[in-house]
């Protein structure tokens, strides 16, 4: 482990440069080169034979089998999440809520046990997909969603509400249209909670509330959804506007007990309701227009307005971008990027066509110039060494995350962890990613030929001769906690 340290202290200092001399050596990058591009941006990272695999159909077949899920069957997975989801998420709630009525201490060892078994059912329902799915695009852009729609595990009844969450809201329309993805968000339970709309009431309402009180406005939420899920900071809104979204916002709430009735009769599935007890009526000028309808199709009109804006265009192609590309976005490719979101109503299948058959995508200097989140690494680790989602991964990998900062669904605050160098680029950091190779490659000893051929050109000739000069037992595990490898 001594080792393992002094040799990834030593490669902090040039770890930032690294890309830049890997693109400098390629003009044009060979078709294992832009294999391994692809395995490393589109998916989670190799797995044993899929540098091959990729090579041998040629990267831009893989993206369209990528742009194309729905087409990669995943009966045994889909059979397993399925399986993970079996309980409702309203009994899951009301059994929650209930250990809460009986013990309302924090160390209830019943609520305990009851968010154990959420945060695995969460870990899962991310980890099985990024391990296991042919339909790995889509993986990753259920994370990329998830992150822009940040919700944290450890606020209240979030903490057995966000495996729902990913499952429901964000994996289904991770591919489909951003206007479906906005609106599943918007009405989750878990989002309602996390920013407070549940709460949110017009002034005077009088209506009693979870947890006592009789409400009032809360901004928290409309906020958020324009600052974070869609105009972005610089989006063109003011303050005035935050608060009259909020107003139209008003009644956009959690429904207790059952629930209310489906419109073909029985419970929705649903835990999502709208209050017009709470709802602010009030005429509203919002974004310089005034809000038309009543109740709920307020707040459906203002999501489609936003969903559509051109400021939201903009600031999506930007994350898009900086998560596929590089940390510093041209801005002709965001234009770009952006225009292909507009033109096609805001499909986000034909937005990721456009940015990544762009030249940008497979510039010699895009090759290795993002380093991997600890996330990715981490998911990268167990894929390279041919690992399959278990429910005993769960608990070491939380572990594990945790010390390199960015645990699963734990990011607290409501705009996500960036995916920067910057952010997690730091000597200690190394360090600890050093530590987490070390101990997979001491548990499962992958072979460091096969580690070399799984991982093909992302691994630069230096750092083969450099692994190759030490002693065996220690090849893979410094193979894998390289800069190489933390570049992708």
């Amino acid at each position: 482990m001594t080792l393992l340290r002094r040799t990834l202290l030593s490669a902090a200092a040039t770890a930032a440069a690294l890309p830049l001399a890997r693109g400098a050596l390629a003009a044009t990058p060979s078709s294992e080169a832009l294999a391994a591009h692809a395995l490393n941006r589109l998916a989670w990272g190799p797995r044993p034979g899929d540098l091959a695999r990729v090579q041998a159909m040629g990267w831009r077949a893989y993206l369209d089998e990528q742009l194309q899920p729905e087409r990669l069957p995943q009966p045994e997975l889909d059979e397993r999440l399925a399986a993970l989801h079996g309980t409702p998420l309203r009994d899951t709630v009301m059994a929650y809520r209930e250990s809460q009525r009986r013990d309302p201490g924090e160390n209830n060892m019943e609520r305990r046990e009851q968010v154990r078994r959420a945060l695995g059912q969460a870990v899962q329902t991310w980890l099985m997909p990024a391990l296991d799915s042919p339909r790995q695009l889509h993986s990753v852009m259920t994370d990329f969603w998830f992150h822009h729609f940040n919700v944290f595990i450890g606020k209240g009844l979030c903490r057995v509400m966000v495996g729902d969450y990913v499952h429901r809201a964000i994996a289904p329309h991770a591919m489909g249209r951003f206007r479906d993805l906005l609106g599943a968000t918007a009405k989750h339970p878990a989002m309602l909670f996390y920013l407070d709309n549940y709460l949110s009431t017009k002034e005077g309402a009088n209506v009693p509330l979870p947890g006592g009180g009789t409400g009032g406005l809360n901004e928290n939420y409309a906020r958020e959804l324009m600052e974070l899920h869609t105009l972005g900071v610089d989006g063109g809104y003011t303050q005035a506007d935050v608060t009259e979204l909020a107003r139209v916002l008003t009644g956009w709430t959690v429904t207790p007990g059952r629930g209310r009735r489906a419109a073909g009769g029985g419970d929705s599935p649903s835990l999502f309701a709208f209050d017009p007890r709470r709802h602010d009526d009030g005429p509203k000028t919002w974004l310089g227009q005034p809000v038309p309808g009543r109740g709920q199709s307020q707040g459906e009109w203002a999501l489609d307005q936003l969903a559509r804006h051109p400021s939201t265009a903009r600031h999506l192609a930007f994350k898009l971008v900086r998560h596929f590309v590089n940390d510093e976005p041209e801005p002709a490719l965001v234009a770009h990027v952006a225009a292909a979101f507009t033109r096609s109503g805001g499909d986000i299948r034909s937005t990721l066509q456009a940015l990544l058959t762009h030249p940008s995508f497979i510039a010699p200097d895009t090759l290795g110039a993002k380093f991997k989140t600890p996330q990715r690494f981490a998911v990268s680790l167990l894929r390279a060494t041919g690992q399959s989602s278990r429910p005993e991964l769960v608990e070491p990998l939380v572990l594990g995350l945790r010390n390199l900062g960015q645990a699963p669904f734990a990011w607290p605050t409501p705009d996500g962890p960036k995916p920067t160098r910057a952010a997690w680029l730091d000597p200690e950091a190394l360090a600890r990613r050093a530590d987490l190779a070390a101990r997979l490659a001491q548990r499962v000893n992958p072979s460091t030929a096969e580690l070399l051929a799984t991982l093909g050109p992302a691994i630069g000739s230096p750092t083969r001769a450099a692994v190759a000069a030490e002693p065996p037992r220690l090849q893979a595990a410094l193979l894998l906690a390289s800069p190489d490898f933390q570049n992708c």
